[in-house]
């Protein structure tokens, strides 16, 4: 075990004998992007290929702001305002090898929560030129299915009277917009990295139906200005657990409070429509196209969907971690039955991708042990990821007469996890969801009515209307509701 040394800036020489360290001069950089939502996914994704640029002596223009909107934030800016916004990066191999790295390229991060006006004074700033976004699929404040913007929020209608009080994401851009316009300044891009299809797309259309009723001229000068590409982002980040603190100080002798674990591979891809330059991430592995919804559509239909499945119907198994549902065959050739006869006959073809070996390659990444991705992590925030990972796939198939059973049997545990709570050993799950209360009174209410759950309409939209799903959910519910066990509705199905 190697003396324990503290993670921050003038500590970097000696830590630099112990894993790679920032080779740049990260003082002199100047911020050029702000990102809000700064959690392990943007620590490990979009923060290291910027790091892996700065390595190669480029981009002093484009260092990173993060920007916390919620009182959890608080956490990482103590961290980071102790480590000098330095932090470690530990990928994990399937073959348990660890390569740790500090990266550097954040160097700085703004609370705004209690105070708004250094936040929008950084967006409205002219060095900042990209705001990026991962504030997760719940954070658009959309109608999952309407796609219409939510203005029954609280906090949308305080911005809406206080302009100069903001509290959401919009609140924050619609400001600094307003300032930088004010002041002669060129817009920023808005690059969201979230997982939502066309999510560019769906960023301009709440941002501009948020604007057009608290500002129209400003809407008119930010629908001419501000660019929104559309992005798609993979990379495997587990919650960072205390083992790997522990793991980070006995192994290497680096104390970092909040180091991000990740799987090696990583992807971005990205529609190359920027308003005021970008840094060149394709030096670096980023793959620009002119239109990224093939490539969105197929993650969010086979990683996503799929991480999903695994999730909800490992949970009421009482499987742990990913990695361990792919250990067991069952789930294994499950997933891949649906990802073969439900999820890849909507995705037609996509242009230098082999399906075949991408799913292949999901399996793989699935299993690795060094994960050990919870189904916990997975399941959270399912009403905001199922609508568009897993329900849109069987709208889809209805559509065109597809096969629908394996993902409706996920509807249905999702039913059976809302109300119960348990796993099918009556193990209490862990429940994260901002609609647990109305998923646990709708789910209840199927020893009554087995169509309750699915009659929400906001997520199912006319499922429960459409006789060749609900004949097969009815089933599979009740199923589920009388003690059959998850593996043997799965093994019936297959």
């Amino acid at each position: 075990m190697k003396t324990s040394i503290q993670l921050q800036q003038q500590n970097l020489e000696e830590v630099g004998r112990r894993m790679p360290v920032p080779n740049y001069n990260r003082s002199a950089d100047k911020i050029g992007i702000v990102h809000i939502g700064v959690g392990g996914f943007h620590r490990a994704h979009q923060a290291y290929y910027l790091h892996q640029l700065r390595q190669l002596g480029e981009a002093s223009d484009w260092g990173i702001c993060g920007i916390g909107l919620r009182e959890a934030d608080a956490k990482l800016h103590d961290i980071f305002n102790k480590q000098d916004h330095l932090y470690t990066l530990m990928v994990k191999h399937p073959d348990g090898k660890i390569e740790p790295e500090v990266i550097g390229s954040i160097v700085n991060f703004k609370m705004g929560v209690t105070d708004s006006e250094p936040v929008i004074a950084r967006m409205a700033n002219a060095d900042t030129r990209i705001v990026s976004l991962t504030i997760t699929e719940g954070g658009y404040n959309f109608n999952p299915i309407t796609g219409e913007f939510n203005f029954d929020n609280p906090d949308i209608q305080h911005e809406l009277r206080h302009p100069n009080d903001p509290i959401t994401v919009y609140g924050f851009l619609t400001a600094a917009l307003k300032r930088r316009r004010d002041n002669g300044l060129p817009a920023f891009t808005i690059l969201s990295c979230d997982n939502i299809e066309h999510n560019g797309d769906m960023a301009r259309k709440m941002l501009l139906a948020f604007t057009e009723v608290q500002d129209m001229r400003l809407a008119e000068w930010i629908a001419q200005e501000v660019r929104f590409p559309n992005s798609m982002v993979d990379r495997i980040t587990p919650v960072t657990t205390k083992a790997d603190i522990e793991t980070l100080t006995q192994k290497y002798g680096v104390q970092d409070a909040w180091p991000v674990t990740c799987e090696p591979f990583i992807q971005w891809v990205i529609e190359d429509k920027f308003s005021n330059g970008r840094p060149d991430f394709e030096n670096v592995g980023v793959q620009f196209v002119p239109d990224v919804g093939p490539y969105e559509k197929m993650k969010l239909r086979l990683l996503n969907a799929g991480h999903s499945v695994l999730g909800l119907l490992g949970a009421l198994h009482g499987h742990p971690t990913i990695n361990a549902c792919i250990e067991d065959e069952v789930f294994k050739n499950y997933l891949r039955a649906f990802l073969d006869k439900e999820a890849t006959p909507i995705l037609g073809n996509i242009e230098g991708i082999d399906l075949t070996d991408y799913k292949d390659s999901l399996l793989e990444r699935f299993a690795n042990p060094n994960i050990k991705d919870s189904v916990s992590r997975i399941c959270a925030e399912s009403s905001a990821k199922l609508p568009k990972f897993l329900i849109a796939t069987i709208h889809e198939n209805l559509a065109i007469g597809g096969s629908i059973k394996f993902a409706t049997l996920v509807i249905a545990a999702w039913c059976y996890y809302s109300d119960k709570q348990v796993d099918q050993d009556r193990q209490p799950l862990e429940i994260i969801d901002a609609m647990h209360n109305d998923l646990h009174d709708a789910a209840k209410e199927t020893v009554n009515d087995p169509l309750a759950f699915v009659k929400q309409e906001s997520l199912f939209g006319g499922l429960a209307t459409n006789e060749r799903f609900t004949t097969s959910y009815t089933w599979l519910v009740q199923e589920l509701y009388q003690g059959t066990n998850i593996k043997m509705l799965m093994l019936g199905l297959l």
